[in-house]
Order: structure tokens, then C-alpha cells, then sequence
């Protein structure tokens, strides 16, 4: 996954170019017009590019039109168990809790499973604060 911007030296970004990167490193052409869009019209977007072996090279490649571009480190993978055990809660209660399926939670603990990116997501902003993220979750009473 990558962040890209335009420079910070106001250069404008030469979009086809970035575009037809971006397409070169995986990305669908229609998907890196809209990403090249997205740039121009929020000043920031993030990419995830399938086929990239060498980060600094897309870096460079993009930096040449005129668009910087840093790669974000994925989000790191929290310790379920222990993020369980810190709440004081079983699987079956933590589960319920944050409306998690029960093997799921147990396939993450024995470490036969991975959260994906949207879970790890999910696991974190958990771990930073549970009880928002229960009320948030939680059904609002009639």
C-alpha cells in the first residue's frame, strides 16, 4: 500500500504519467485515472499495487511525475489472545461483545488464521479503546 501526494514544491503532478505507472506496478488503468483523480482533487490517495517487488522503484518512477510516494506499513497484526485476556473476557463473551464468530476467534488464537486487513483494523481500534468500540457496536435500546 502506498500513499501517494503531490510534490510538496507545488510542481503539478503529470497525472497520465503517474497513471500509466501505476498501471506498469498492477493496478487496473481505470483504477489509477481514478486514483490520479483522487490525488488532484484531495491532495492525498492510497494505492495498494499487486505487483510490486521493489517499493523505492515505484517511489522513483512516481517522484519522475512529479508525485511523491511513500509506501504505509501494513497495519501490524494484533496478539488476539492477549488483547482478549488485557478485557478480562472469554473468546465466547469477547466474541459476542464485538460481534466476532466464535471459530474465528479461536482460528486467530491457535494462529491456524490471520486477520485480514479490514479484522486488523477492526482488532485495533478494539485494543486503542473497547468501550467505544462496544458502544458503537452495541444495539441502541427502544
Amino acid at each position: 500500500m502506498f500513499v501517494l501526494r503531490p510534490r510538496p514544491d507545488g510542481v503539478v503532478p503529470r497525472t497520465v504519467d503517474g497513471a500509466l505507472t501505476l498501471a506498469r506496478w498492477g493496478l487496473p488503468l481505470l483504477r489509477a485515472k481514478r486514483a490520479m483523480e483522487e490525488l488532484l482533487a484531495t491532495r492525498s490517495v492510497f494505492v495498494d499495487l499487486p505487483a510490486v517487488e521493489n517499493p523505492q522503484a515505484v517511489v522513483t518512477e512516481l517522484a519522475e511525475a512529479a508525485i511523491s510516494a511513500a509506501l504505509v506499513d501494513p497495519r501490524p497484526v494484533p496478539d488476539v489472545r492477549q488483547l482478549r485476556e488485557r478485557l478480562r473476557l472469554t473468546r465466547e463473551q469477547f466474541a459476542a461483545r464485538y460481534g466476532l464468530d466464535i471459530e474465528t476467534v479461536r482460528n486467530w488464537e491457535a494462529g491456524r488464521r490471520e486477520p485480514d486487513r479490514t479484522a486488523r483494523s477492526y482488532l485495533l481500534a478494539i485494543a486503542n479503546a473497547p468501550e467505544h468500540v462496544e458502544r458503537a457496536y452495541a444495539p441502541t435500546p427502544s
